[in-house]
């Protein structure tokens, strides 16, 4: 036996020389893989070089050094990479996106409050991005709710002031101009939190539509987070 079941941690061996070498290696991977925290699960091009113990999941399609180790924990030490692979059920959080994500055999999933044996996902998570209003009596974003998913909630807060005709907003969807909220206010800071009764599921890809009222929109921005639930299907 050459490593620990686990973690894959580099064993002694009898009679070996330069010992100080395995004990290092094995420092090293167990510094990065305690309170595990990648700084990106979705980069396919590494970095040329990293911080000693920065740690990435390397996601499918990877090139260059980590070609050929998708799914892999890749530590930076000493100049070169340190690839790890994961067990099922491991878990880690992504700086770059804020997300927890879960191994589930084969990949990284983000937002898994539970994974199957072979990868069906219960995923609760927070769609977060910011919309630049124009000039327009309805905004329909870019970003949209996910098919299949289940929305307990949107909210939101001004970013920039909004200018124009108008003298409110809504929150919603097209035939629900305010089912997130209505007769929201403009000025900078101002916040709503779109709470509906009873969830809702969305069949397909659906954006968010903001409705100007008493007139047309002329600028501003919001902030908004879509909070839902989202099923996935196991594989063969």
């Amino acid at each position: 036996m050459s490593e620990t079941s686990q973690l894959g941690l580099p064993l002694l061996q009898a009679a070996q020389a330069q010992k100080h070498v395995t004990v290092n290696e094995a420092m090293v991977r167990l510094d990065g893989l305690t309170q595990l925290g990648f700084q990106s699960a979705d980069t396919q091009t590494p970095p040329v070089a990293a911080i000693d113990g920065e740690t990435y999941a390397v996601p499918t399609g990877a090139v260059n050094a980590w070609s050929g180790n998708n799914g892999d924990v890749a530590i930076w030490s000493n100049g070169g990479w340190v690839f790890v692979t994961p067990k099922t059920g491991w878990r880690g959080f992504v700086a770059d996106t804020g997300k927890a994500v879960t191994y589930d055999g084969s990949d990284w999933v983000a937002s898994a409050l539970a994974v199957s044996p072979n990868g069906a996902a219960s995923v609760f998570d927070v769609m977060e991005f910011d919309h630049v209003l124009g000039a327009e009596s309805v905004s329909t974003t870019t970003e949209e709710i996910p098919q299949y998913a289940v929305v307990f909630a949107v909210t939101g807060r001004v970013k920039t002031a909004i200018t124009g005709a108008v003298t409110s907003f809504d929150i919603g969807v097209s035939g629900a101009a305010d089912r997130y909220a209505n007769d929201i206010g403009l000025a900078q800071g101002t916040w709503f939190v779109g709470v509906t009764g009873q969830s809702v599921t969305y069949w397909a890809d659906t954006p968010l539509e903001i409705t100007a009222n008493g007139g047309d929109f002329a600028a501003g921005e919001i902030r908004l987070a879509i909070h839902y639930y989202l099923p996935t299907v196991p594989s063969i």
